[in-house]
């Protein structure tokens, strides 16, 4: 084995082995990483620059300027008690409201701005109705994750499989929503037998929520209009994006331009803040990522991977398939999908060029695998880590293994719902 490849592969595992620890903050990770395969000589820095890819990390931050503009003029609080009121403020059907707002908010924004925006509305209108937060948060996570499943820009691993493959908005809408919003009702069906019998509060607590004005949480009425006028072209632009020959960083960039033009003039102030919202640590740690597993395909350890894969599964394209399901949802729940995906991303290309022709199951289970894999555990998905720090500030713990008891079970059997969707319509 070369020099080289074993020094890419050292630093690899390295690295994950720290993002996995969570010892040193996983951007810190992958940009030292990144830099070690540069001065080592794995790659060279015109190599590195030439393996970031550029259109997630537009993508992303397009997207974080539109929702951190738009959470300024109330919308979201607005949305949460709009949605208790509808349901009459009953605890039951508020967690079946809260996780359906939360499911779309996630599949056209993404999950993690999302749970910030709803959780800390869950918890005024829990307080106020004297119910168990617990539930209400649990199945938030999972319906984020369910939710951010079903389109190109919902979860990081969707964007990264979009931007690789050149799958636009329309692909992951056509081949994923339609399950996604199955094996929501089928999740949200089995937390409403969970938690049910524990969802009780009083006729006079409820009233209390119905006589909350949810028109009063919009301070911005004017910024509101300009942000929804955004946001629908920019979605609009995302269904068209591939017949305009457009990019999606392209359409989220072009979107939050827009929306900076029409919202900020000259205010620098506001512009600052628009910007420093941006989640720059996720940004770099993308970057860095992106060069990590770089190092690994110029030295053709995921050309190697590719080929011992093919071998396991004698080149079978639905033996690879449910192995790529299977292994990605597993992997995801204890480890960050968002490195797992950019390693598996060129090898499953590296199966194509070895003569795999249909990749198309390849990529809708890596999908649904990682993004689903993510609600396993509570270190699994960003807005899973999101909500618990959110609520351990507001003095409620989820542990580790008491979210697991309720989430791993309901995990698997998404994942065997995945599978065979999967298989019936792909195989």
């Amino acid at each position: 084995m070369p020099v080289t490849t074993t020094i890419a592969i050292v630093i690899f595992v390295a690295a994950y082995a720290l993002i996995i620890s969570e010892k040193v903050h996983r951007t810190i990770v992958g940009i030292f990483g990144a830099m070690l395969m540069i001065l080592t000589g794995v790659l060279t820095q015109e190599m590195a620059i030439h393996h970031i890819d550029f259109n997630t990390l537009g993508l992303l931050m397009g997207m974080m300027i539109i929702v951190n503009i738009t959470s300024e003029t109330g919308l979201f609080h607005f949305l949460a008690i709009w949605a208790a009121k509808k349901v009459n403020a009953r605890p039951i059907a508020l967690l079946l409201a809260l996780s359906a707002l939360t499911a779309v908010c996630s599949g056209l924004l993404d999950n993690v701005t999302t749970v910030l925006l709803t959780v800390p509305v869950t918890f005024s209108i829990t307080k106020q109705l004297h119910v168990d937060v617990k539930p209400y948060l649990v199945s938030q996570i999972l319906a984020s994750n369910i939710g951010g499943t079903a389109t190109l820009i919902g979860d990081p691993p969707n964007i990264m499989i979009g931007s690789a493959v050149g799958l636009n908005f329309m692909d992951f809408v056509w081949n994923l929503t339609g399950v996604c919003i199955l094996i929501f009702l089928v999740v949200e069906g089995i937390l409403i037998l969970l938690y049910g019998s524990h969802l009780h509060t009083k006729p006079e607590l409820q009233a209390e929520v119905m006589k909350m004005d949810a028109s009063k949480e919009i301070t911005d009425h004017v910024l509101l209009k300009k942000c929804l006028f955004v946001i629908f072209c920019t979605i609009a632009l995302f269904v068209l994006h591939s017949s305009l020959g457009l990019e999606s960083a392209t359409v989220a960039l072009s979107g939050a331009g827009l929306l900076l033009l029409l919202a900020c003039h000259r205010n620098e102030e506001m512009i600052a803040k628009a910007l420093s919202k941006i989640e720059w640590l996720a940004i770099f740690f993308f970057a860095g990522l992106f060069i990590l597993v770089g190092g690994l395909v110029e030295t053709g350890v995921i050309k190697m991977l590719a080929q011992e894969a093919i071998a396991i599964t004698n080149g079978n394209v639905p033996e690879t398939a449910m192995l790529i399901l299977w292994m990605s949802a597993f992997a995801s729940a204890f480890i960050d999908n968002i490195p797992f995906v950019a390693t598996l991303i060129p090898l499953i290309q590296d199966m194509g060029q070895m003569g795999l022709t249909n990749l198309d199951p390849m990529w809708w289970s890596l999908a649904l695998g990682a993004c689903l894999g993510g609600n396993g555990t509570l270190i699994g998905a960003s807005a899973n880590v999101v909500v618990a720090s959110m609520a351990a500030k507001r003095g409620t713990i989820i542990t580790f293994v008491g979210f697991m008891k309720v989430a791993f079970p309901i995990m698997v059997l998404t994942i065997l719902m995945a599978n065979i969707y999967v298989w019936i319509r792909y195989l």
